[in-house]
């Protein structure tokens, strides 16, 4: 029997590819999009709800499938105000955990970030950090966070410093296939998406993922 699947974030970078792969993946019956915007997608299989996401709980009737992929996430230079980071970056992806627990979806895949601690002095990492541990409590049976590097890729909006970090790590590149250094390495959306993807239908210890074990499994 197909399985059904829900994303959040898929109109982003990650979770744009994670969706078009799921509604081509023929182990996949349904797929259910929330979002504050359309991915302007047309596919008979999927279902999408524009909603305000800080409102998800509002739609817990509507929030069920067998698995949940969460790639939210925002920057500093999109969202400069600390409440409404905490809110998108912490808030929707427990509050996603939560509608799982209480809906008895057994799967809930969450994207975070390299370096995610609770008490980080990093405000990002401290937040995805917080993010996790909350998501964890939830005690969802399959529950996978991932915690990839520098996402590489094309994106809409220019960001300086992702550029900066970029043109850094393509001269250095030959350093990062060896030893410690191979968890910074760049690593691209697809191969994210495919992980998130392998995860779901194979065994593999429920936890947190890092990204250098985010690039094998996905390739």
């Amino acid at each position: 029997m197909a399985k059904t699947a829900i994303v959040l974030g898929a109109t982003g970078l990650t979770g744009n590819i994670l969706l078009k792969m799921l509604l081509e993946d023929e182990r996949y019956g349904q797929v259910t999009v929330f979002g504050r915007n359309s991915c302007n997608i047309k596919h008979p299989k999927l279902e999408e709800y524009i909603i305000d996401l800080f409102e998800l709980s509002h739609y817990a009737n509507k929030f069920k499938a067998d698995e949940v992929f969460c790639c939210i996430g925002t920057t500093k230079a999109k969202t400069s105000n600390k409440e409404i980071y905490t809110k998108i970056d912490y808030g929707i992806p427990v509050e996603a955990a939560k509608l799982c627990k209480a809906n008895e979806i057994g799967t809930f895949v969450v994207i975070s970030a390299l370096g995610a601690k609770k008490k980080s002095k990093i405000f990002y990492n401290r937040i995805k950090g917080k993010m996790e541990v909350a998501v964890l409590e939830q005690q969802i049976p399959n529950t996978y966070i991932l915690q990839p590097s520098l996402i590489s890729g094309k994106r809409e909006e220019f960001r300086l410093g992702e550029y900066v970090f970029n043109a850094l790590m393509s001269l250095f590149k030959p350093m990062f296939r060896f030893g410690g250094l191979k968890r910074y390495k760049p690593i691209a959306p697809e191969t994210i998406a495919k992980c998130m993807i392998w995860l779901t239908n194979n065994t593999y210890q429920s936890g947190r993922i890092e990204s250098e074990i985010i690039q094998e499994l996905g390739e």
